[in-house]
């Protein structure tokens, strides 16, 4: 009886805060002034959690999330697709962007480019061979700039299994309007020190459906047997003039690689 009480309180409290904040945008919507900052403040935190909430949620509905984009190694202890693959972002979109600008928590666009020619965008997957529910779009306009890239952060909680005994894989699903070449960058950071991995992703990418997989030895990464503060992967645009690239899907994973 306790947990039932308990259920029908809560359901209460969330009923009133819904009414409470209705009637805040009623009166707003009535009165031409400017809220309370204090109010606005309390808004803006409350959108960011249910904002955070809904990702979360999205991400575990049973449609494809957990699901591989191929078969992985023997002995593969990790794998990971990015949560802006998985769950709804609020914004969705960014219309030229600033150099270093984030989209959701784990994603930012990084590029040069002095009229921010580029639109980056969040969207449903539709197709039922999708494994990934979203997939995100980059549009690149009259771009003028010498860099694009996309840097993706691994969470922190899985920092401690990157090291020389190890093998990075990037599994990833991509399309685009025309021919262009891209890379995949893995950054390690171990206190001052930065150790990166470039890789090219293939033949160039044009087309849909252009599947691609990379891997990643550590064994020859100059590490250290320091903790490892952070770990990213970067996808770089070669040339990205008048075109648009979708990241359909992407798994990056970990496994063991073989001691000669």
């Amino acid at each position: 009886m306790a947990g039932k009480a308990q259920d029908w309180l809560s359901r209460r409290l969330r009923d009133r805060a819904v009414r409470h904040w209705d009637a805040q945008a009623d009166a707003l919507a009535r009165r031409n002034r400017v809220p309370p900052p204090d109010l606005r403040d309390q808004a803006a935190a409350l959108h960011r959690s249910l904002t955070r909430f809904l990702q979360l949620s999205d991400s575990r509905l049973p449609r494809g999330g957990g699901a591989s984009l191929a078969v992985l190694p023997p002995g593969t202890d990790w794998q990971w697709r990015p949560l802006m693959l998985r769950g709804r972002i609020s914004p969705d979109t960014l219309s030229a962007p600033a150099d270093g600008q984030p989209l959701g928590d784990e994603v930012t666009l990084f590029h040069d480019c002095p009229h921010r020619a580029l639109i980056l965008r969040q969207r449903r997957n539709r197709r039922a061979t999708d494994l990934a529910p979203y997939c995100l779009t980059l549009e690149m306009l009259g771009f003028s700039g010498s860099y694009l890239s996309l840097a993706l952060a691994v969470p922190p909680d899985a920092r401690q299994g990157f090291d020389r005994h190890r093998i990075v894989r990037l599994d990833a699903l991509l399309q685009s309007e025309r021919a262009i070449r891209i890379y995949a960058r893995l950054n390690i950071a171990q206190g001052p020190n930065t150790e990166t991995v470039l890789r090219q992703l293939g033949d160039p990418v044009e087309g849909r459906d252009c599947a691609r997989t990379v891997e990643f030895d550590l064994g020859f990464a100059d590490l250290s047997d320091r903790a490892v503060d952070k770990v990213w992967l970067d996808l770089l645009f070669e040339a990205p003039y008048m075109n648009a690239v979708t990241l359909s899907d992407a798994v990056l994973s970990r496994h063991s690689r073989a001691e000669i």
